[in-house]
């Protein structure tokens, strides 16, 4: 029986060793970054972490390219084509159609863009960045209005909408993720 316990200690020393080696290689291949090059540069360009970005496609498409959503979002960072349209006037941009979206690189540079815009917006407060990303932020001025979710006009302590609240914890989850298995 000792021979039995000192081999099964053994092989169990063993798995983990072997699972803290290639942990990295197989969170790498469930967490994607196949768009690095395309996040790095719009990352640099409107200084915005490039791991808030991988984790918002993430949450977003699973790194999909084509996906649409039932709103009618599109691409990687499932951007709507009203919203596409209003950040493409604010960039000076005049040659758009909501079929680019599907274009990863115009897509992933739309996406940076708003996200920054919301940062001008909302700050550091990365809750409020993500919820407004994904619920508006005409909705989360609202909210920050209501004492039944923010009690001091500048934090929600509550989101309203389950698919946003859950939205937010998505993309804060995959943000450490992120963060450990690779660097930018």
């Amino acid at each position: 029986m000792k021979k039995f316990l000192k081999r099964f200690a053994l092989f169990l020393i063993i798995i983990v060793i072997i699972a803290a080696l290639s942990y990295k290689s197989i969170g790498r291949r469930m967490f994607s970054d196949n768009y690095g090059e395309i996040v790095s540069k719009y990352a640099k360009e409107y200084d915005v972490d490039p791991y808030l970005i991988l984790s918002v496609i993430k949450a977003e498409s699973n790194f999909d390219s084509n996906a649409t959503s039932r709103q009618n979002a599109k691409g990687l960072m499932q951007v709507t084509p009203p919203t596409a349209k209003w950040i493409v006037d604010q960039m000076g941009i005049t040659e758009f159609n909501d079929e680019s979206l599907y274009d990863p690189e115009i897509n992933i540079k739309l996406g940076t863009w708003y996200l920054k815009n919301l940062e001008g917006e909302f700050g550091e407060n990365l809750d409020l960045v993500l919820a407004s990303y994904n619920g508006g932020r005409g909705n989360v001025n609202k909210w920050l209005k209501d004492i039944n979710y923010s009690r001091n006009g500048t934090d929600l302590h509550s989101i309203p909408f389950k698919e946003t609240d859950d939205y937010v914890k998505k993309v804060k989850f995959y943000y450490k993720i992120y963060n450990r298995l690779y660097e930018y």
